[in-house]
């Protein structure tokens, strides 16, 4: 039973299906339906409120952008005093010390025979350069950074990030992603002790007040919501997609209700699109090609005062095998409206991934988490636990595999045929181009390109997008 038809349909409200929303309603275009199975918006950018009042994201988000756009609009949503900016202090836990981030430019700090080993390699790699095209990442790494940084971080933490091996995955994605080595900005800074973090795209940035990331998304459905002029709202939640029909054009859902479209501008996992379309047959080989890590958020609520030398700090790497987390983010620290009571409770978030190459025990990681919370000197007492949070992203990131773009050459040729157009983290399956911004461009870009033929160039011209230098972010001036 067809219950509604709509020129635009919209499966998802993260970034990219609010995005597509937004920018049909800038185009005068009203006649759409988005339709998200969560009860919330915000997608994989959306934010928890756990049982004890600690708010945490999924995964360690920050707001940043290529996009004037994309700045604008969060300028707007949340007004100058909705936002707390903050200068970017990334550091990597190795030899039971902090290194700041980029580690390759700061080896000073290393113990002496590493940070020597770790520049000699450096050195080597670029005397051997070639210019020749690796054929992994693997191999990208090793030319680049050398034997040192590769085995001491690039490798280990590479090893974490994506719970694989880095041959198992493609180079081309790097771009903007890794910092590249300037073998004598090295030599210099090792010379001259000198700590060197001006590196990359987001060495400053500016996160939600109140509410985590999942703010600025709930603002955006809310004055969707408002648009909809005492019509049956437009957003609608907790709606499951059960089946995708692109010769009929019709969605079948959970309730057994169809949804007619002309156009469908899904954001789901292009995998699991495939898997309930009328074209799993003839594209299932190509969706076994998108391969992707799962996400386990661990958040850990604790008691007392933030230690003096985790202060100022945002994000933390940890490439060694004492504690199973490759990232750790100082989550109260980017807004102290995070935790409860910021006069006596901080917070840290940790990430672990998993894939089948790699598995997690799933009822054994939150305490490992804790165990590696300690060993890192992170905390300096189980007594400083208050609680832990754990969720598990199935599909957590995208990963750059081998085969990746021979799969998604295929499937979005034969979706796109049909009306279908596939956008997002996982619904392009861009690692390069996943962030909120992009995710959000993606969407804007789709309906541009349906509407008058303009280039998408967030996915399809991903390097040409992340060269853009982000505008400062900076606290507005406020004048008397």
């Amino acid at each position: 039973m067809t219950v509604a038809s709509v020129p635009y349909l919209i499966i998802g409200a993260g970034p990219t299906g609010l995005g597509a929303a937004w920018r049909l309603e800038g185009r005068g275009i009203h006649d759409w339906l988005l339709l998200e199975g969560g009860l919330v918006p915000g997608g994989l950018a959306r934010s928890v409120v756990d049982e004890h009042g600690f708010t945490w994201d999924l995964g360690g988000h920050v707001q940043f952008s290529h996009y004037e756009m994309f700045d604008q609009l969060m300028d707007d949503l949340l007004g100058a005093d909705g936002w707390l900016y903050h200068e970017r202090e990334s550091w990597v836990w190795i030899r039971n010390r902090f290194v700041p981030y980029p580690f390759q430019l700061n080896l000073h700090r290393l113990p002496d025979a590493d940070g020597a080993r770790a520049l000699r390699g450096l050195e080597a790699a670029a005397a051997a350069h070639t210019g020749a095209r690796p054929s992994n990442f693997g191999e990208w790494i090793e030319r680049t950074f050398g034997a040192g940084i590769s085995e001491l971080f690039m490798r280990p933490y590479n090893r974490k990030v994506w719970a694989r091996d880095p041959e198992q995955m493609d180079w081309r994605w790097i771009g903007d992603r890794v910092a590249v080595p300037d073998a004598a900005r090295a030599r210099e800074n090792m010379r001259l002790g000198r700590d060197d973090v001006s590196w990359g795209p987001n060495n400053r940035f500016r996160f939600p007040r109140r509410g985590g990331t999942g703010a600025v998304w709930h603002a955006l459905a809310a004055r969707l919501k408002q648009r909809d002029d005492g019509r049956e709202s437009r957003l609608r939640f907790g709606v499951k997609v059960q089946r995708v029909d692109t010769a009929a054009r019709t969605v079948t859902l959970a309730d057994g209700r169809q949804v007619g479209y002309g156009t469908l501008i899904s954001t789901m996992p292009l995998d699991r699109l495939v898997e309930i379309s009328d074209l799993d047959s003839d594209l299932s080989d190509a969706s076994r090609d998108l391969e992707y890590s799962s996400t386990h958020v661990i958040g850990v609520g604790l008691h007392g005062a933030t230690p003096e030398m985790l202060a100022r700090k945002c994000w933390m790497y940890f490439p060694e095998s004492n504690c199973p987390f490759y990232r750790v983010t100082h989550f109260s620290h980017y807004s102290p409206n995070n935790v409860p009571d910021p006069s006596s409770q901080w917070s840290l978030m940790a990430e672990v991934s998993e894939s089948a190459h790699q598995r997690v025990d799933r009822n054994g990681v939150v305490a490992d988490v804790i165990r590696g919370l300690a060993a890192t000197g992170l905390i300096d007492s189980y007594a400083r636990v208050h609680h832990a949070w754990h969720t598990r992203l199935e599909h957590g990131y995208p990963v750059p595999s081998l085969n990746r773009d021979r799969g998604l050459t295929r499937i979005q040729s034969a979706l796109e045929a049909r009306g279908v157009f596939s956008r997002g983290r996982f619904g392009a399956w861009k690692y390069e181009v996943s962030n909120q911004d992009h995710s959000f461009a993606q969407g804007a870009e789709a309906i541009d390109a349906l509407l008058d033929g303009s280039e998408e160039l967030t996915l399809n011209h991903p390097d040409v997008v992340n060269a853009r230098r982000p505008r400062a972010v900076s606290p507005p001036v406020v004048r008397a």
